[in-house]
């Protein structure tokens, strides 16, 4: 099967090239830079949202080789390989972005990400704090929420929580931070309302699924929650209910979950045998 990214570039190339030979500029045509009519079909948007993260950072990497200080291929190759989970080597370029006399605000908050991926918290306050406060989107103030989790500003971090949540269509990300945030704080009534709410916003969020039965657990509710699951997943939550337990003191409930466990999944549950047969060791010795 062919790669479909090169195939919308070498089709828009196609289409460049003939438009200019009706116009009787062939000659003209077949001199293009490449590049040039990847940006006429703005296949850099492309790369940044569904191309693979991978392919979008080879693709930058290439364009930026060919002119080094054009700004759109510094910030298309900062922004890709924080989507391939390398935010540190994106580091230096949004350094470079920052310096470029067409930086903006939403450079500044995507540094910040790439920031607090890397856990450099006060990195990515000091550049939030540089965004005037006019900058109200969602990506600001989830970041914000985040930042002012880890300094313990219960009070801000759900002020920020809440209006993030408003600012966006698909808030079930949002609300499962919001969640683990109440969860860490030992509010785990709040943290179970919160991850609900993520669940209903996204049914496959399993992430959701799993803080929530932490945050029944806490409260000593191992019964799993009534949320659509697979048979997989409610064996892998049935694992998770079950080490709860047990770390809780609650060995016989937690022994009877690990078990049922093991029975739900449809392959061999390596886990979940190695947890029980631990415990009955315990026990034993």
């Amino acid at each position: 099967m062919g790669n479909p990214i090169m195939a919308i570039v070498v089709t828009a190339g196609i289409l460049a090239l003939s438009a200019c030979g009706e116009n009787g500029k062939t000659s003209k045509a077949a001199n293009l830079d490449p590049v040039n009519v990847v940006d006429a079909a703005d296949l850099n948007d492309i790369m940044l949202t569904v191309a693979d993260p991978n392919e979008a950072v080879n693709y930058f990497q290439n364009s930026l080789s060919k002119d080094p200080n054009r700004i759109e291929f510094i910030r298309g190759l900062a922004k890709s390989l924080v989507r391939a989970k390398r935010a540190t080597e994106a580091g230096p370029l949004f350094e470079k972005l920052l310096k470029h006399e067409g930086v903006t605000d939403e450079d500044r908050i995507d540094y910040a990400d790439a920031l607090i991926r890397t856990s450099d918290w006060k990195a990515a306050e000091k550049q939030l704090n540089a965004v005037p406060p006019t900058v109200e989107t969602y990506k600001r103030y989830r970041l914000e929420a985040m930042i002012a989790d880890s300094n313990k500003k219960w009070k801000k971090a759900d002020s920020f929580y809440e209006i993030a949540t408003g600012l966006t269509t698909k808030p079930a990300n949002v609300l499962n931070n919001w969640g683990y945030s109440k969860l860490t704080r030992g509010d785990y009534k709040g943290a179970e309302k919160l991850f609900i709410e993520a669940i209903t916003q996204n049914s496959k969020l399993f992430t959701s699924k799993n803080n929530l039965v932490l945050a029944r657990a806490a409260q000593k509710k191992y019964a799993l929650p009534v949320i659509p699951m697979s048979e997989e997943e409610r064996a892998q939550l049935m694992y998770t209910a079950g080490l709860s337990a047990i770390k809780q003191g609650d060995k016989d409930i937690g022994r009877g979950l690990l078990e049922d466990a093991i029975d739900t999944h449809p392959r061999h549950f390596a886990d979940a045998v190695r947890s029980l047969d631990a415990l009955n060791r315990n026990v034993s010795g």
